[in-house]
């Protein structure tokens, strides 16, 4: 009995490889003979949002064809892959892996906008049940700054330079929002010094944004609560200078007395 129960149960785990086995082998794609033709066809499984065999595609052109031209792309487009995943920080490494190894191809540029893009996409969540973004944890923002700063540093003539300030731009509004958000919680406990110095923050590392007004004048309201008139006088000064012409300005003015 015990004989035929250990025959029936190799009998399964044998045939349970096999069906394993066959599957696996069944889940290959057709490969093509050249690499071009398996990019194409790699290229038309990610259309389709197959991602899985976009990636065999892929990783079968970088093993059979390494020292070919596709063998690069398809570097490229498996970091692409793990973007589509939006396995970010996977992807980043792979666009800076890309860098590294190949920083004089002709697409180093798209590497680069697509490894800071990668900070963009895992910004906080806006979903409406959660807290406001501004109340989050603010880190993959700032990265997304200092890297899309970098890039337009790095390639200023790139195709993705101006999509790159656009990011940079909306960065550093972000960043603003929080810091102001932060100033308004310190308000609310009348805590004046930990509020001009988040508003000095502000002020200082993200000028130009729309935020910009209202935390100058928050921050003359501070140094009024913090008895410091000339800290106080010195803040409408800044409105003069940053916000020349504008109603602002015009209202900084009269509060001087001038």
């Amino acid at each position: 009995m015990r004989s035929v129960v250990a025959f029936l149960t190799a009998a399964l785990l044998l045939t349970s490889g096999c069906a394993s086995l066959s599957s696996g082998q069944a889940g290959e794609p057709n490969y093509a003979s050249s690499a071009d033709e398996n990019l194409r066809l790699g290229e038309e499984a990610m259309e389709n949002k197959d991602l899985l065999k976009a990636q065999k595609y892929f990783e079968y052109v970088r093993a059979k064809f390494p020292y070919q031209d596709a063998a690069r792309e398809a570097e490229l487009r498996l970091a692409d892959v793990d973007f589509a995943r939006e396995a970010w920080p996977e992807a980043r490494e792979q666009y800076d892996s890309f860098i590294k190894l190949h920083p004089t191809h002709p697409r180093v540029d798209y590497a680069a906008y697509r490894a800071a893009l990668t900070h963009v996409e895992d910004y906080p969540s806006e979903f409406f049940a959660l807290p406001p973004s501004e109340e989050k944890d603010q880190g993959e923002i700032q990265a997304a700054l200092l890297a899309m700063e970098d890039f337009r540093r790095q390639y200023p003539k790139s195709e993705y330079a101006d999509d790159a300030k656009a990011q940079a731009d909306e960065a550093r509004r972000r960043l603003a929002e929080h810091e102001l958000y932060v100033a308004r919680f310190y308000q609310k406990r009348e805590r004046w010094k930990a509020v001009a110095q988040r508003l000095e923050g502000l002020l200082r590392r993200y000028p130009g944004t729309k935020y910009e007004e209202t935390a100058l004048f928050d921050l003359h309201n501070a140094y009024v609560k913090l008895n410091d008139p000339k800290k106080a006088e010195e803040t409408l000064r800044q409105v003069l200078r940053r916000l020349p012409g504008t109603p602002a300005a015009e209202r900084a003015q009269r509060m001087l007395g001038s």
